[in-house]
């Protein structure tokens, strides 16, 4: 019974991570590439994708602005060359 509850635990404090930082995600990303502004932002996948599914991608996911993409392109690294 105990590690039964256990396992509960485990799932609940998983499940409310995963929701509670859905807003904005930059996996693989420094914050400094995703930061578009909304008119800027090209959409990279399709209606309805996942902050995970997203990221796969390569993707940024911020879903704080309604009615733009939440899913788009991260701005790429310029390389400096001498």
């Amino acid at each position: 019974m105990e590690a039964r509850a256990l396992w509960l635990l485990a799932l609940v404090l998983a499940l409310g991570t995963s929701s509670s930082s859905a807003q904005a995600q930059y996996v693989g990303l420094l914050e400094s590439q995703c930061a578009i502004p909304a008119k800027d932002r090209v959409d990279c996948a399709y209606p309805e994708v996942t902050p995970e599914q997203c990221n796969n991608r390569g993707c940024c996911f911020d879903s704080s602005i309604p009615e733009v993409p939440w899913c788009f392109k991260p701005l790429q690294a310029t390389e400096c060359t001498f």
